[in-house]
């Protein structure tokens, strides 16, 4: 490489636009993983919400996260104004946006930078300077690699998302699960912000009991919005389970699961936590399908949803309740048919 391209290259500073959620930002990792790799010399920094900032802080991509607190502290107008102000005073040269809110349109419009890349179904996408089509059927992964010009035509963009994980991180972990013993960990998570999302509980338990008498160790795992369900399914058994939801960060979550045999999730964030630790996971479809592109790919997964209906999917998000008072698509998924899967997936 000559010394007058590699200046350019070092001259690059990339913002990255994603302040959805969590399992959102895990499948924006593989994009930030190769546009580094794209532009070896650049400084990369992600805009983010402050529950993703720990996740991308992990990533050794990312040289710094910008933390945007929209539902907070900073929701005023005043503190959005505040946000362009330090955007458009880090000059950057390129801006990246898998988020495809008007909001953050109007953040790439008034950044500066001299390219930006969007998808042309986002709000404001006439403010991009790039507009790469956005296609339903891939998956968010790819989609996302689409933005960068990283070519998806092939199975080569299923990439796993990279984090670090600290010694101190690692230590913490092997102590909390030292009441497993020797016994083989099995890792459920099965919260959802939304309820169409959740498996049922009395399901769940049925098909924890069925590990715990093949003498498996059970951790249930959520955040604090879970823990009332992971507890209330834990006080179910005498001993073998145990509720861990609320007491770990993402990187300390996905440190534990690095330590299980199997993961069991519905289609929530945990299921793509899963991925960045390279573990089997099924990965429960309730009232959403895998087609809408947010499945785990790695070889060892796995989804289970009940096909035949014709009220599914009723959304790409679900619902607080069934739109018509029966969800079917949770309770006609009997636990044998999971008990079942997780025989395969452990057999294979």
């Amino acid at each position: 490489m000559d010394a007058q391209n590699l200046e350019i290259l070092v001259q690059e500073k990339i913002l990255i636009i994603q302040t959805a959620f969590l399992g959102d930002s895990v499948l924006t990792l593989p994009m930030i993983q190769k546009l580094k790799e794209k532009f070896p010399g650049s400084i990369l920094k992600v805009l983010c919400i402050p529950s993703t900032k720990e996740l991308f802080e992990s990533s050794p991509y990312v040289d710094e996260a910008i933390v945007y607190d929209k539902r907070g502290k900073q929701k005023s107008f005043w503190d959005y104004l505040k946000l362009i102000k330090q955007i458009n005073e880090q000059k950057f040269t390129r801006v990246y946006s898998p988020h495809r809110s008007l909001r953050s349109s109007v953040l790439v419009l008034v950044s500066g930078a001299k390219d930006s890349f969007g998808f042309d179904i986002a709000s404001g996408s006439f403010f991009y300077r790039t507009r790469i089509k956005y296609f339903s059927s891939r998956h968010e992964v790819a989609r996302n690699l689409d933005l960068i010009g990283y070519d998806t035509s092939n199975e080569k963009w299923k990439i796993l998302p990279v984090v670090s994980i600290s010694s101190e991180v690692e230590t913490k972990i092997k102590k909390m699960i030292e009441s497993a013993g020797n016994k083989k960990i099995m890792a459920v998570a099965p919260g959802s912000v939304w309820s169409t999302k959740i498996y049922p509980q009395d399901y769940f338990i049925e098909v924890i009991s069925s590990l715990v008498s093949q003498n498996y160790y059970v951790i249930l795992l959520g955040g604090n919005e879970d823990e009332k369900l992971c507890s209330n399914i834990a006080q179910k058994f005498n001993a073998g389970v145990e509720s861990f939801a609320g007491k770990l960060s993402v990187i300390e979550s996905i440190a534990l699961m690095r330590k299980c045999s199997l993961l069991i999730s519905n289609d929530s964030a945990p299921t793509h936590l899963g991925m960045i630790a390279d573990i089997p996971t099924i990965t429960i479809y309730c009232s959403t399908v895998p087609e809408f592109g947010f499945y785990p790919y790695n070889q060892k997964s796995k989804s289970l949803s009940l096909d035949g209906l014709k009220c599914k999917p009723c959304g790409i998000h679900g619902h607080m309740e069934c739109p018509i008072k029966t969800f079917d698509c949770g309770k006609k998924l009997l636990p044998e048919v999971l008990i079942e899967s997780i025989k395969e997936l452990l057999h294979r």
